[in-house]
């Protein structure tokens, strides 16, 4: 009876992730224009020496980040400083945010400025934890934390610890 038990919870957590996964990529698909070519997070591997841009705010950045990443922001977003920053446009430029959307328009504007390279990452940071990715904290020190901006949007962080203003 217990074995019993034990199997129908095993299996109504599987089915209950399984139908929010749906749910997500249902929000992505339905908010990405994809007119910056997408990477899933099982794709990056096929990127060599590449750039990492966080286009999340401060806040969320020092929470958590990709390691390696270099935050530059969505509100104040300059391109003039990304071109002095990084000035070879044939690099592979890899951008996320939260799930997408704001690293998709950063990455319009990088494209229009002329890189080559750009890629968006699919379902940004939250997908990236929920696959059991490390994250780093302002320290470059592995965390379980994660920037969701408010508590409708956690509910797509299915993997870690959600942070969010109250």
């Amino acid at each position: 009876m217990k074995n019993n038990l034990i199997v129908i919870f095993v299996f109504s957590l599987v089915f209950q992730m399984t139908a929010q996964t749906k749910k997500f990529d249902k929000l992505l698909k339905r908010s990405l224009k994809e007119t910056v070519p997408v990477l899933t997070v099982g794709e990056i591997d096929s990127l060599d020496n590449y750039l990492v841009l966080d286009t999340r705010e401060p806040k969320e950045f020092e929470t958590s980040h990709l390691e390696n990443s270099e935050q530059i922001g969505f509100d104040f977003f300059s391109i003039d400083s990304v071109l002095q920053k990084h000035p070879n446009k044939d690099k592979a430029i890899l951008v996320y945010c939260s799930i997408g959307i704001r690293s998709e328009m950063i990455g319009e504007k990088l494209l229009k400025a002329g890189y080559k390279n750009v890629y968006n990452l699919y379902g940004g940071i939250f997908e990236w934890k929920n696959q059991s990715k490390i994250v780093v904290d302002k320290n470059e020190t592995p965390t379980e934390k994660v920037h969701t901006f408010s508590k409708e949007w956690s509910k797509w962080l299915t993997n870690g610890e959600k942070v969010y203003e109250k």
